[in-house]
């Protein structure tokens, strides 16, 4: 701790948010790295490629059979909760709005091209040296970007748009990494990814946070509430990710009953959510009232907790229970703790079905094809499933919080153009408002009060003269 807060103080220096060079040089530069590293390795699959008409005749298949036309529903749904869903449900800011939204964009927008590259790496690379992607490729590199996300939501407001992009770069990295250890190597299964999108980011942005942590934050205080029609449009983030989280988590699951499993324990254990989340906020108001802040979220932790388990035999009623108990632990955590220890949840729900797994719940075929108990894993039995999913959770945890760590001594460095510590959580630092939001800025409403106090101050003493 003591080389911790040493480090930190040797990076404090005085704040300028002038980025006018640095951000678009390190736009201009990367997006040029994807052009040529897209060059080198990027090529459409067989599915994509004008090849399929010869690759379809020769197997037997319709056009029907072509991924595309059973993956796009939900790549639209994906697709839209990483844009608007993340992106409004960070406008709660009074003043960080534009930054919420339009950083939300910067990150993904970068982040999906930098993850087909380096999910790509591990996944898709052929005996050419090629990626080869299509649909599910464009899906996980969105899972890989909501990582990302997450972890920006820790950081909201507290950091320049160079410092996110340097933070979507080490992120998507070590996801890449992060999942390939826990689907292929330990073979876990995370089809909602429970354990490498939502744990992993959550103590990725946790321990950049930490790390970048400033005690004279207060001096922003001014700015960190909401108002209502931030809250609004808060809200609006949080009813698209409601509604597309059962996409989310059935996206990458196999054809069939699996993906119709998680769109249905997905469903129920949101639903269940929202009753105990509302009902905990209102028991815990000395009037009664509901907190829009509990609101917000907490009604979306049955989705981020079943994610793990949604392919498995859960059962409608346990979905239920999983959502109940997690509405109920989500709005407490708002209230009284954190929430960072609730994307554990699903990890371990994950772990406990699939010890309990049988084959007189999934029969013989089944059980093999929902744990893909195939190849070198043809001998695994459900308990030692249970132990590979607790495992994964691991290993999500260690990535989150040593990445997170690396990665905030990088962000640190003061180099990065991030706001001073009484300007934090304002739109003014990097977007160019309109006149009469500038007009309404608080800090601009105050420098214009003592300059007018001032003017006040000389007249009354020249007339006293």
């Amino acid at each position: 701790m003591g080389c911790i807060q040493s480090f930190r103080q040797l990076c404090d220096y005085p704040k300028n948010t002038n980025v006018h060079i640095s951000f678009p040089a390190v736009c201009f530069v990367w997006q040029t790295a994807m052009i040529i590293l897209f060059g080198i390795f990027i090529r459409y699959n067989e599915e994509s490629d004008p090849h399929w008409v010869e690759h379809k005749k020769a197997n037997n298949l319709s056009d029907l059979d072509n991924d595309f036309y059973f993956r796009y529903p939900s790549f639209q749904d994906v697709h839209v909760m990483i844009f608007i869903g993340f992106g409004f449900l960070m406008t709660f800011l009074k003043r960080y709005s534009f930054g919420a939204v339009g950083f939300n964009f910067l990150i993904a927008a970068f982040g999906i091209q930098w993850a087909l590259l380096m999910q790509g790496w591990f996944h898709s690379l052929d005996a050419e040296g090629k990626i080869r992607i299509g649909v599910e490729n464009l899906i996980n590199a969105d899972f890989c970007v909501a990582s990302c996300l997450i972890a920006y939501g820790a950081v909201l407001g507290k950091v320049s748009n160079v410092q996110l992009l340097v933070l979507t770069l080490f992120g998507v990295t070590l996801f890449a990494v992060d999942e390939y250890i826990i689907v292929s190597v330990i073979h876990a299964r995370d089809a909602g990814g429970s354990m490498s999108i939502h744990t992993f980011g959550a103590y990725y942005g946790l321990c950049i946070s930490w790390m970048l942590y400033r005690p004279n934050l207060n001096q922003s205080s001014r700015l960190q509430g909401s108002v209502y029609h931030s809250d609004v449009f808060a809200m609006i983030g949080t009813l698209f990710l409601w509604m597309f989280w059962p996409s989310f988590n059935s996206a990458i699951s196999d054809h069939g009953d699996g993906q119709h499993r998680a769109v249905i324990n997905t469903y129920l254990a949101l639903a269940s959510t929202v009753l105990t989340c509302m009902a905990i906020s209102s028991l815990f108001n000395k009037h009664g009232k509901l907190d829009m802040v509990h609101i917000q979220n907490s009604t979306l932790a049955g989705g981020v907790a079943v994610g793990t388990a949604a392919e498995f035999m859960l059962m409608p009623y346990g979905a239920l229970i999983v959502g109940f108990c997690c509405g109920i632990i989500s709005t407490l955590g708002y209230i009284y703790l954190t929430l960072r220890f609730l994307r554990l949840i699903g990890g371990i729900v994950g772990a406990i079905t699939a010890a309990s797994a049988s084959k007189s719940v999934y029969g013989e075929e089944g059980l093999i094809n929902t744990f893909d108990f195939e190849g070198k894993f043809k001998d695994v039995v459900p308990t030692q499933q249970g132990g590979y999913q607790a495992a994964g959770l691991c290993v999500a945890l260690c990535f989150g919080v040593g990445g997170g760590i690396l990665v905030g001594c990088i962000l640190r460095l003061p180099i990065w153009g991030d706001p001073a510590d009484d300007n934090c959580f304002n739109d003014e630092a990097y977007w160019e408002l309109p006149e009469d939001e500038e007009a309404a800025s608080p800090v601009l409403h105050y420098n214009n009060h003592m300059q007018n106090k001032d003017v006040a101050e000389s007249h009354f003493t020249m007339e006293q003269t």
